[in-house]
C-alpha cells in the first residue's frame, strides 16, 4: 500500500510499505477516506521531536472497515468509522476512568498513552496511507451514521481536532454565560471557539496575528484580537470591564512566536496568566514536550519554560493540561454533526491526494497562515487514496 513516510527533518515521501493487516484478533483494518495533517505532524516533520525515520505519519483518520479480527464483535465490514488519535485498550485503570489519552497498556515503552504515527507514543503506524490497522477496534472505532460519506469533512474532525477544541474548554472549566479568551487561532483554537459557542459562552475572544485565522473565527461570532496590532492582555481587559476573562485556553504550544517571528515557548502561557481573571481557569492543549531538539534555548531543549508562577499563584488561578481523551467527547460531537448543530468543516480550505501529501507539508510549513489540508482520493483511484481535511495552522497549528 502507499503511505506517507517520515525520513528525517523536513523530508517526507509517499512510498510503498507493507499492507496494514490483522495482527491480533481484536484488530480491524480500515481503508482511509480522509486524514488530516496535524500541527503535531509538523512538530515531527520539522525535527522538533525524536520521531524515528521510516514511520508512517497521520493520527486523524476516518475510513471504511474492510477487515475485522475474529474477536471483533461490534464492527462489521462496510462500517464507516472515525478513529480517535488515542490508541487505547479500553480496560486498564485509566481507560476505565475515561482517560484514554493515558492508556496504561497500549504503549510498550511503558509511557501512559499511545497514538498513531506519533513520536514516543508507541509503534503504531499512522493513517496518511491507504489503509490503517486499528488495535482494540471495538473500543477505538466510532461508527458513523448513514451520512458519513457526505459529511466526512466534518466527521474526520472527530479524530482529534474537534474533541481537542472541546477538551480545552473543559480543562479551563468553561460554563454557560462565562467569557473565554483563546490564544491561538489555528484549527485547535477555531474548534475551541466553536465549542465555547456550543457551550453558550457569553464572549469568545481569539488571539492570533494571521488575518485568515482571525477571519475564520469571526465567522462564528468570536471577537478577533490581532496581537501584532494591540496588546492582547489589555484588549481582553477592555472587553471584560477590566476584570479579565473568566477562562483561558492555550491552543498554541511550545512553538509560540511573536509577530516578528521570534520563538517564545512561554509567550502564550504567561499572557494567559495576565489575561485571565483572579480565580479563573486555564486549559492547555497546545503541545509541550519533555525534549525539544530544536528548542531556541537550553531550557526549551529540555522542555522547560520561564513561567510566571508567582502571578498564577497570587491570582488563585487553576491550570489543567494534557492531550484530549477523544472518546470522552466524540460520540456527543458526532451527534451534533449528524443533526446539523455543528459543522466543523468550515475551517477546511484545501484537499489533496495522498500522492501530493509531501507538497502539503511543504505548503503549511512555508506559509505563515495555518492551513489544514485534507488528502483526497484521485478520480482514477477512487476509494483508495486517503483524503485529508484542511484547517488553518492550528492543526497545522499548535
Amino acid at each position: 500500500m502507499k503511505a506517507l513516510v517520515y525520513e528525517g527533518p523536513r523530508k517526507v515521501s509517499v512510498k510503498e510499505v507493507p499492507d496494514a493487516k490483522i495482527e491480533r484478533p481484536t484488530d480491524a483494518v480500515v481503508r482511509i477516506r480522509s486524514t488530516n495533517i496535524c500541527g503535531s505532524d509538523l512538530h515531527m516533520y520539522e525535527g522538533r521531536t525524536d520521531m524515528e525515520s521510516g514511520r508512517v505519519l497521520g493520527h486523524e483518520n476516518l475510513g471504511e472497515v474492510v477487515e475485522v479480527g475474529s474477536a471483533v464483535d461490534k464492527l462489521k465490514v462496510g462500517d464507516w468509522v472515525a478513529v480517535p488519535f488515542n490508541v487505547s485498550c479500553g480496560h486498564c485503570e485509566n481507560c476505565e476512568h475515561g482517560l484514554t489519552a493515558f492508556c496504561l497498556n497500549a504503549n510498550p515503552s511503558g509511557t501512559a498513552g499511545a497514538a498513531y504515527g506519533f513520536a514516543d507514543m508507541g509503534p503504531y503506524n499512522g493513517g496518511q496511507a491507504e489503509y490503517l490497522r486499528v488495535p482494540w477496534a471495538d473500543f477505538n472505532c466510532l461508527r458513523l451514521p448513514e451520512d458519513a460519506e457526505e459529511k466526512q469533512l466534518d466527521y474526520v474532525m472527530l479524530a482529534d481536532i474537534f474533541p481537542t477544541g472541546y477538551h480545552v474548554t473543559e480543562l479551563a472549566g468553561l460554563m454557560p454565560g462565562e467569557s473565554v479568551v483563546i490564544f491561538g487561532g489555528g484549527p485547535v483554537g477555531q474548534m475551541a471557539a466553536l465549542s465555547a459557542t456550543i457551550k453558550s459562552a457569553s464572549k469568545v475572544m481569539v488571539v492570533d496575528w494571521h488575518p485568515d485565522r482571525l477571519a475564520l473565527c469571526e465567522k462564528i461570532g468570536a471577537i478577533p484580537i490581532d496581537y501584532s496590532k494591540v496588546d492582547p492582555v489589555e484588549r481582553v481587559k477592555e472587553l471584560t470591564n477590566g476584570k479579565g476573562a473568566d477562562r483561558g485556553c492555550e491552543c498554541v504550544g511550545y512553538q509560540a512566536h511573536d509577530p516578528q517571528g521570534r520563538e517564545h515557548p512561554n509567550l502564550t502561557m504567561n499572557n494567559l496568566v495576565k489575561a485571565v481573571k483572579f480565580t479563573g481557569g486555564i486549559g492547555v492543549v497546545g503541545v509541550f514536550i519533555p525534549n525539544d531538539p530544536g528548542g531556541p534555548d537550553p531550557l526549551a531543549k529540555q522542555g522547560e519554560i520561564v513561567f510566571d508562577w508567582g502571578m498564577l499563584w497570587f491570582k488563585g488561578q487553576r491550570v489543567a493540561t494534557g492531550q484530549c481523551n477523544v472518546k470522552a467527547y466524540n460520540r456527543q460531537l458526532r451527534q451534533l454533526i449528524h443533526m446539523d448543530k455543528a459543522k466543523p468543516s468550515w475551517i477546511v480550505s484545501h484537499t489533496l491526494s495522498l500522492d501530493k501529501a509531501p507538497d502539503g507539508y511543504l505548503h503549511v510549513t512555508v506559509r505563515p497562515v495555518m492551513w489544514r489540508e485534507r488528502l483526497q482520493a484521485d478520480e482514477e483511484r477512487v476509494r483508495r487514496a486517503p483524503r485529508r481535511a484542511s484547517c488553518s495552522d492550528a492543526e497545522l497549528e499548535r
